[in-house]
């Protein structure tokens, strides 16, 4: 159970005692915590022992309407899983895992004929497809568990084997024997890709992979070159046993090379990685900083996307601003054209600097609990969104906004707003017009205080 003054989507109201300020009718609202738990069977009635829960969770916040991974869970001896301290929401519960029994078989290739070279049985070359809480396959059939304020709920799920399929991924083969080529198959949980509980192999002939284990249905095959991440490289409908995929990237892919320094020129304290992000907010390739502050992405599809960057401690580094073929842009949106092989000079920067102020209504009395929002002004801030920094007025309608990137911003406070949708077209920009604003230039370290009050718009 949790409880703060004026809780809303993350943020509360601090008390504050002092001349004209009403503290003697305060109301602290209890948040009682709910839970989610469950037991997984197999076909006979057994408990499904070691197998992999994923809880997955649909919820907007500040606007943005997201469904991502909440937690991850093993069941016990008796099948039985939980998770606890979930806040109201909705969530979908999803189950992967191996038939304990199974056995896949072994395929040959005799003069160019795949053949299978074993005796096992049908019952046993069987496999579990990810199962949802109402039985669906599908994340899109998938029914939510909506967890009020301190309900619990049980959600059992019982699976059912399938016949598993047996198939050979050609992958491309790299000049480089460094770099080995591998391939994988993924299937979409809701806007995430999914790695398959399968069997994979080297097959006999170079440049072929066996993968056993999967059940029939639509997947994505994902290639990898020297580690990284799978990159995607198109989608197949796996229906026959010893089916023959091709991996290829996809025609006219490009090649993004980055060069990162930091704004003051400080060494890195952490290990550095860099991350491709598509225009469904998905990650489609990953690569590690070099010691040279190098990283380079390959087989890129023609679109548009953010650079990203990811510390293995802090201070918290964003991409501040880069220069793309002589013109310096600020931010991290880059567009990638076919064929093209695209270099960047990336300044990584940190927020150290915090903004104060006071926001008042238009009588002059403080606004308590009202939104404020710190939005930067030279570029798109729903594709920048991690670039608004977010507070919520205490009792005296005092407010601080922290971790602060250089840059120009508009100030805005707006009562009662928690839940509006700020990511679509036209919300912001109503607010924007009469907001204030104010510079952060990149010499700047201390705080900065507004010398007149914040004026708090009507949502």
């Amino acid at each position: 159970m949790i409880t703060t003054y004026q809780w809303h989507e993350g943020f509360s109201t601090a008390i504050v005692t002092g001349a004209g300020l009403d503290t003697e009718n305060l109301v602290l609202r209890l948040i009682p915590l709910g839970s989610i738990t469950g037991t997984v069977i197999d076909e006979t009635g057994e408990p499904a022992r070691n197998a992999n829960v994923k809880l997955t969770m649909h919820r907007e916040r500040l606007g943005e309407d997201r469904i991502f991974p909440r937690g991850f869970a093993q069941t016990d001896d008796e099948g039985k899983y939980e998770f606890r301290d979930l806040i109201p929401a909705e969530y979908f519960v999803s189950v992967a895992a191996k038939p304990w029994y199974a056995v896949y078989p072994v395929w040959a290739n005799e003069n160019g004929v795949r053949t299978r070279t074993d005796t096992i049985a049908p019952e046993l070359n069987v496999a579990y497809a990810r199962t949802f809480y109402n039985g669906a396959t599908d994340s899109a059939q998938a029914t939510p568990l909506s967890v009020t304020k301190g309900e619990h709920l049980t959600a059992n799920i019982h699976l059912n084997p399938v016949p598993a399929l047996t198939v050979i991924v050609k992958v491309p083969e790299d000049a480089d024997p460094r770099r080995p080529s591998w391939a994988t198959l993924q299937q979409m949980d809701f806007d995430s890709p999914e790695q398959l509980m399968v069997e994979g192999r080297s097959g006999e002939i170079p440049g072929e992979m066996e993968i056993s284990g999967v059940p029939a249905g639509t997947y994505t095959v994902a290639g990898m070159k020297g580690g990284g991440m799978a990159r995607p490289t198109g989608q197949v409908q796996i229906t026959a046993d010893g089916q023959v995929i091709e991996s290829k990237a996809p025609a006219f892919t490009a090649t993004v090379k980055v060069r990162v320094k930091t704004l003051h020129g400080e060494d890195f304290r952490n290990e550095v990685s860099l991350s491709l992000r598509d225009e469904h907010r998905r990650t489609i390739a990953f690569a590690q900083l070099t010691p040279k502050g190098e990283a380079e992405f390959e087989g890129v599809p023609a679109g548009h996307y953010a650079i990203m960057a990811h510390f293995s401690g802090p201070p918290p580094y964003t991409i501040g601003k880069m220069v793309i073929g002589g013109q310096e842009v600020e931010g991290h949106d880059i567009t990638v054209g076919e064929g093209a092989t695209l270099e960047i000079d990336a300044t990584l920067m940190t927020g150290v600097v915090s903004v104060e102020g006071v926001v008042k209504k238009k009588d002059g009395k403080p606004a308590s609990g009202a939104m404020v929002a710190l939005v930067p002004r030279t570029m798109d801030a729903r594709t920048h969104f991690e670039r608004i920094r977010w507070d919520q007025s205490d009792l005296d309608g005092t407010f601080t906004v922290r971790q602060i990137l250089p840059g120009k911003y508009t100030l805005i406070a707006v009562e009662d707003a928690w839940g509006t949708a700020w990511l679509k077209q036209g919300v912001l920009e109503k607010y924007l017009a009469h907001g204030q604003d104010l510079t952060i230039g990149e010499l700047m370290t201390a705080p900065v205080t507004l010398p007149e009050p914040l004026e708090a718009q009507k949502k």
